[in-house]
């Protein structure tokens, strides 16, 4: 109706029913051309978001496999850790006997280093302390060392006299006078701490003497009694005779240790028994075995259980927030990080001294901040920085075992003085009941 207005307004005649469809079929072929233009648009369009999408899984997928170099424990020593990932730290150890020369803690870096420097397990020098006493001289060995004694002395360090006793008689009788001769006692068989003497005679003298470890009885000269070293030596120039106990024996004494020790080569002192590397224990699969002096611990590790926030275990002592939603305040204020760490002390350790050292691979903020948490632990500890990235934890009492304590450092992450990350160290202290 339309059209044919405007027509007849010009004066033209309305068109006809065959050219109107023209018409309709040529904007209907416009129309199908620019849906497949779109169509092709938007597959495009898909496709190039797909090969995105899988670009960026690959990145992640190498990121998350990218590791530092694998490090060799030192010879005569052991490495504790097995994650190479980078903020993960690995641990050295040296035997017994041998001393660390070098990095004790290694942390992998961001890229892809490692921090400080190889170590090395350095045999330590027992006779660097002039163990032996009395003119004694030393020998180093591996894990121990021997004396060899000047005369008169005896014993693993040389402490105790070599004592000879000898009683003086003379004999007047007419068949001896002025003659040589020799004779001596009979033996008999007496208690294992009574001997008997040996003596001799020279011109009409008796001379009487006993072996080593024991002195004669009084006015009895035939008779020897053993030397208890344990109570006549025990606090003698030299030292105790014995770290722990002292037992006498026949003719000397021995050394004991408390139970998961074993007596050091020296025979005096004391040398921890390690259950968790030498398979004496009985902690399950999932459980971590943390050797101690003089025993071993158990410990199961779990992730924090907070309202509305989880947790993902990323090695045996590390557990990380998993992503908090964005409206969820409590979840963002939660710790990133919780790390647990354990250590084993003897008691009556000397103070102050640093335990423990807590650090950052790389800041986001502009501030770190560190603290102790918890009412027990600020009683015996501090932190203190060392660097503007660490912080150290520093024992300020001795320790008396025995006794287990746990501290908690927390290390913050500020930027303009807003919390954008709180990140925990629990530490537990196995303190023993021995200074050993």
């Amino acid at each position: 109706m339309c059209i044919g207005q405007i027509h007849r307004i010009y004066g033209q005649e309305c068109p006809s029913t065959q050219e109107l469809q023209n018409s309709l079929r040529q904007a209907q072929k416009l129309l199908a051309s620019h849906e497949a233009s779109y169509l092709q648009s938007l597959r495009s369009l898909k496709r190039k978001i797909s090969q995105l999408q899988n670009s960026t899984a690959r990145v992640a997928a190498k990121a998350s496999d990218a590791s530092c170099p694998k490090l060799e424990a030192p010879l005569n020593g052991r490495k504790l850790g097995k994650v190479l990932l980078p903020g993960h730290e690995v641990h050295f150890l040296c035997d017994s006997g041998y001393e660390l020369v070098g990095s004790e803690t290694r942390q992998c870096k961001e890229s892809l280093t490692w921090s400080g420097q190889q170590p090395v397990c350095k045999e330590i020098n027992e006779c660097a302390s002039s163990p032996c006493a009395n003119g004694g001289s030393c020998t180093d060995e591996v894990n121990g060392f021997t004396c060899a004694c000047a005369r008169g002395w005896a014993g693993p360090t040389c402490q105790s006299p070599t004592p000879t006793f000898f009683a003086t008689t003379t004999n007047i009788s007419a068949a001896t006078s002025g003659a040589a001769a020799a004779t001596s006692f009979p033996l008999t068989t007496l208690l294992p701490f009574v001997q008997p003497s040996k003596c001799s005679q020279v011109q009409g003298t008796t001379h009487c003497t006993c072996e080593a470890g024991y002195t004669i009885s009084g006015r009895d000269t035939s008779t020897c009694t053993d030397i208890d070293e344990c109570e006549v030596f025990h606090n003698g120039p030299a030292g105790r005779l014995c770290v722990h106990a002292c037992i006498n024996t026949p003719g000397g004494y021995r050394c004991s240790c408390p139970a998961g020790y074993d007596v050091s080569r020296d025979g005096r002192g004391c040398r921890d028994i390690d259950e968790c590397a030498t398979r004496q224990n009985n902690c399950t699969r999932d459980r971590l075995c943390i050797n101690t002096y003089g025993g071993f611990q158990c410990v199961k590790v779990e992730c924090p259980r907070i309202r509305n926030v989880t947790y993902v275990k990323t090695s045996p002592t590390r557990c990380e927030r998993n992503p908090c939603p964005v409206d969820n305040k409590a979840c963002s204020q939660a710790p990133n990080s919780v790390s647990y760490h354990h250590m084993s002390v003897v008691s009556n350790l000397s103070a102050p001294r640093v335990m423990f050292r807590v650090s950052t691979v790389r800041m986001i903020g502009d501030t770190l901040r560190f603290a102790v948490l918890g009412s027990r632990g600020r009683r015996h500890f501090s932190v203190q920085r060392s660097d503007r990235q660490t912080g150290e934890l520093l024992l300020l009492t001795p320790l008396q075992g025995p006794d287990t304590l746990e501290v908690e450092v927390e290390m913050s992450e500020l930027e303009k003085r807003a919390l954008i990350g709180r990140y925990i160290t629990k530490i537990t202290i196995f303190v023993s009941q021995y200074e050993f």
